[in-house]
């Protein structure tokens, strides 16, 4: 592969033209189909095979046309302080509110509050609910309007009126705030890092194609595939991060090659061929992992862990040819000042590489400095490092997993504020309803049986009321909804519906009829309680395909073992900090969380796939360093100091821009968006510098030489995967003037 990826980047590098014209015209053809496109959906989590979902499922089957109606949207009448919607002048402002929202645009029709029972017993509260024609992506800004106007004159009548639901959401995609946050941090970790303009531009330029292409691709394919906003925003995160992370490396080691005296073309192959290859092995852990949630089960879960995984190996395929064809129009301009400046007052000079190569004596750099310190005190680092994430990765035990509704968004929103509205109106369960449905197919009166299993349902402890039931045009099949008295994050209303559950074989023997209990909360309960079944096995397959990559790519037993261990470990503390903040409310109002609750289901699952690949970045470059320096003669301690001298600077420099971009989310408002960009941000934070940087360097110096082994057996039967490119030392021996198409940048 070594070999590939070399000729790859000289090949870039002098086709240069071509290469970017053929970047250029893919850019321009998905984004013209972009434009074309219908753009991200609003699709629902479903999950087959979970019981709510199968209730939804019988639904749509029995109730033709109205298990998936179009879209909704429910305004909120709050009185003054003891005043009620109901009487006088209040009351004339409701009704004039809600004659005039049905002659809306797209409206199907609304619920008047006051033939609908939908006013509170205390007459304070009351809300009017408007169904539209068409589905919630399809709702235009007029017909929003249109209800934010009739609102309007209901609060000039001295009524407080707050609007949610479906329709009201105008969705839209990545606002752009948390890009420009990342890129801007990334700029100044760039140029800090490279000391260069051009050197800190150049990864950033090619991120940016690259999320661009990514960007466009998955708006082209929302549609037909049926990809979220949050897809979108996702690809955009990770593509930002990996993209600046890949460039950056391969740069980085074509400073390095030059700084040895290779010629320009030169460098460039082999800074592809070497971090290149790396690049490559981390690229294809990430998409691993990614492509890997489809096992979980969650179509949703699928899409959004393949596009992201699209956007990754599209910032792998930018790296490799992108990048040296840059390169190859400004080959001196990512270079040092100091650098160029050596070079044009003694041109017969061969230069160190970048970051020095001291001299045994020298006291080297930072990153020589702190292996050194490692070395000297192994063990207490080890503890200390293993105990910090242990004591972070407690708070896991109390994990509860949800999916947070309008009651997690900030209380700046109207939705917020209509959800609380509802929930002091008419008890906290009212924003989430538990919805019955009663198959009374084969029994001989199916109205009896509905009115066993309703009173049945009505007269469990938790159950505040229950709605008439509404037959199906046979007469076969019922709805009904159970209001709970807790909310619908409330662990009380997780037990109440398993206590339904649980009981259900006595009502169906009782009323000759089966019955399932779906909706919004039983959906969000069922998809929470299969994500968490399945956190353990998911965590064993990763883990386990890390130790089996890293045992390819080191040919040894230990380093991959040390690892997957180490994986564990950050993950685990970076839920740990996920629960204290987003569960718990520790420091809650220091990343902007108003409310309190439970971690989203997807959280756990996105942030194992995605970390996995991440920490494998940093594993590849680091370590493969230290094990290049091994193999060529140096002591297993020396090779440690070796390589933190090459690549500390630059994966302390990735972890930063990573920490960077994914930070900047936290202050998107989409609750899986924020919360992935804070777990993200804290994982990666724990896996750079605690577990790769500390721990990773105890772990070798005290297994010392035992850290390579490998048995004899095995070794014969495993292939060779040259991620250090040692091939290229025999190919292309370093020196000056081995370039036959370049230029002679060095002589002795």
């Amino acid at each position: 592969m070594a070999n590939f990826l070399y000729r790859l980047g000289r090949g870039a590098f002098r086709r240069r033209g071509r290469v970017l014209l053929v970047w250029l015209g893919m850019l321009v053809v998905v984004a013209a189909g972009a434009a074309l496109a219908s753009g991200p959906s609003d699709e629902e989590f479903s999950m087959p095979g979970i019981e709510s979902q199968k209730a939804f499922d019988l639904m749509e089957e029995r109730f033709p046309g109205t298990a998936a109606d179009g879209a909704t949207a429910r305004v909120v009448f709050v009185a003054p302080n003891g005043q009620q919607v109901n009487v006088g002048d209040l009351r004339k402002a409701v009704e004039d509110a809600v004659g005039s929202m049905g002659f809306g645009p797209q409206v199907a029709g609304v619920a008047d509050p006051f033939e609908s029972q939908a006013v509170s017993r205390d007459g304070s509260t009351a809300y009017a609910t408007v169904t539209y024609k068409v589905e919630s992506d399809d709702v235009t800004d007029a017909s929003r309007a249109a209800v934010n106007k009739a609102a309007e004159r209901a609060r000039a009548a001295g009524l407080t009126v707050e609007t949610g639901g479906s329709a009201m959401d105008s969705g839209g995609g990545p606002g752009g705030t948390a890009e420009l946050i990342g890129l801007s941090a990334a700029a100044v970790v760039l140029l800090f890092t490279f000391g260069s303009l051009a050197a800190a531009g150049l990864p950033l330029l090619t991120a940016i194609v690259g999320v661009a292409v990514s960007l466009f691709s998955i708006v082209l394919l929302a549609g037909p595939l049926g990809l979220s906003a949050d897809t979108l925003t996702l690809g955009m995160m990770l593509g930002l991060a990996v993209g600046i992370d890949y460039a950056l490396f391969v740069v980085s080691r074509y400073r390095e090659e030059r700084g040895r005296g290779r010629a320009a073309q030169e460098a460039a192959g082999v800074a592809v061929g070497t971090a290149g290859s790396a690049v490559v092995f981390a690229g294809v852990t990430v998409v691993i992992a990614l492509a890997g949630l489809s096992v979980v089960g969650i179509p949703t879960l699928t899409k959004m862990g393949m596009a992201a995984a699209g956007a990754v190996t599209i910032a792998v395929l930018v790296a490799l040819t992108v990048v040296p064809a840059l390169l190859g129009y400004w080959p001196d301009a990512v270079l040092a000042r100091k650098v160029r400046k050596a070079r044009t007052l003694d041109r017969d000079r061969v230069l160190l590489p970048i970051g020095g190569a001291p001299s045994a004596g020298g006291r080297g750099n930072l990153g020589t400095l702190w292996a050194r310190f490692v070395l000297r005190r192994p063990m207490a680092v080890l503890i200390l490092g293993v105990v910090a994430l242990v004591a972070l990765a407690v708070p896991v035990v109390s994990l509860q997993l949800g999916m947070p509704g309008d009651e997690a968004k900030s209380t700046a929103t109207t939705e917020r504020r209509a959800y609380d509205a509802l929930a002091e109106g008419f008890g906290p369960g009212f924003n989430g309803p538990l919805t019955i449905v009663v198959d009374a197919r084969g029994s001989a009166d199916p109205k009896a049986a509905v009115r066993t299993v309703h009173d049945r349902i009505g007269d469990t402890a938790g159950i505040v009321s229950v709605s008439q039931a509404r037959f199906n045009q046979a007469g076969d099949t019922a709805v009904f909804r159970a209001t709970p008295s807790t909310s619908p994050t409330d662990e009380k209303t997780k037990d109440l519906v398993e206590t339904i559950r649980r009981d259900r074989s006595a009502v169906e023997k009782q009323a000759s009829a089966t019955f399932e209990v779906t909706g919004t909360t039983a959906l969000n309960i069922d998809i929470a309680a299969k994500v968490q079944s399945a956190l353990v096995p998911y965590l064993a397959v990763v883990g386990g395909l890390a130790v089996v990559l890293l045992l390819l790519v080191f040919r040894s037993v230990l380093v991959p073992v040390k690892a997957a261990l180490g994986f564990v470990l950050s993950v685990l503390a970076a839920l740990g900090v996920l629960v204290l903040v987003f569960q718990e409310g520790h420091a809650a109002d220091l990343f902007g969380v108003e409310q309190t609750g439970p971690i989203m289901s997807l959280m756990p699952i996105f942030m194992m796939g995605i970390v996995f690949g991440l920490a494998m970045d940093y594993e590849v470059f680091l370590v493969s360093r230290m094990r290049e320096a091994y193999t060529h003669g140096e002591s297993a301690d020396q090779a440690i100091v070796s390589g933190f001298r090459h690549s500390a600077r630059v994966v302390t420099a990735a972890a930063l821009i990573m920490i960077a971009v994914f930070s900047g989310f936290i202050g998107e408002q989409g609750g899986l968006i924020k919360m992935l960009g804070f777990g993200l941000a804290a994982a990666v934070l724990f896996d750079a510098f605690v577990v790769r940087m500390a721990i990773v360097p105890a772990v070798l110096a005290l297994l010392g030489d035992r850290a390579w082994w490998l048995p004899s057996r095995l070794g014969r039967v495993l292939p060779r995967v040259d991620v250090e490119g040692q091939a290229l030392d025999h190919a292309r021996p370093a020196g000056p003037g081995r370039d036959p198409d370049g230029p002679v940048e060095a002589r002795v």
